[in-house]
């Protein structure tokens, strides 16, 4: 069998434990209040100067009342999706019930745009709460919405723990931010 390579540089950033990769960030106008600057979740729900260029380096696809969703910078699967609260908060009894409903709202709404614009079959939706738990921000709660496909388990992950992600989270992004739009207008 001939040795294949498949580059995914985005990930080092996470491999290596750090952002040294990353481009410089913005610099927010406004964070959220008791955001914390050092979680990238709040960096999101900060208000920027330019805030449609600020949502496309943070990978934020749509904002709403309370909630923004975005793409997770080290996906599990193509459309890897994160749906968090604007506010810093660790725990679910800490959430309003806006932002209950809002999370729940966009969880449901995210699955149906997965499901038309990349042929998602199914979800996987889950929340850690807490390190043990495999909170990897644990005082920035976020549900992942990971769309499934049939026969996308494949021997990439079995035997050599490598996922072959097919499209970049640049061409998710206009993807899902275009729907998120036009499913705001319908």
């Amino acid at each position: 069998m001939d040795e294949q390579r498949i580059w995914a540089p985005w990930r080092i950033g996470y491999v290596a434990g750090s952002d040294a990769t990353q481009e410089p960030q913005l610099a927010p106008q406004q964070w959220q209040p008791s955001s914390e600057e050092t979680c990238f979740l709040c960096r999101a729900a900060a208000t920027y100067a330019d805030q449609v260029a600020a949502d496309r380096k943070n990978l934020v696809v749509t904002r709403g009342t309370g909630i923004l969703t975005m793409l997770n910078r080290y996906p599990y699967t193509n459309g890897h999706l994160l749906v968090a609260p604007l506010r810093h908060v660790g725990q679910l009894h800490s959430l309003t019930s806006e932002e209950h409903l809002a999370a729940m709202d966009a969880l449901s709404t995210f699955t149906k745009i997965l499901s038309t614009q990349l042929s998602a079959e199914g979800f996987n939706v889950g929340l850690n709460l807490g390190r043990v738990a495999g909170a990897g921000v644990p005082g920035h709660l976020h549900w992942h919405l990971v769309p499934r496909w049939s026969g996308d388990n494949n021997f990439m992950s079995t035997v050599a723990g490598t996922r072959v992600i097919p499209q970049s989270l640049e061409a998710v992004w206009e993807v899902l931010s275009g729907a998120s739009e036009a499913n705001d207008e319908s």
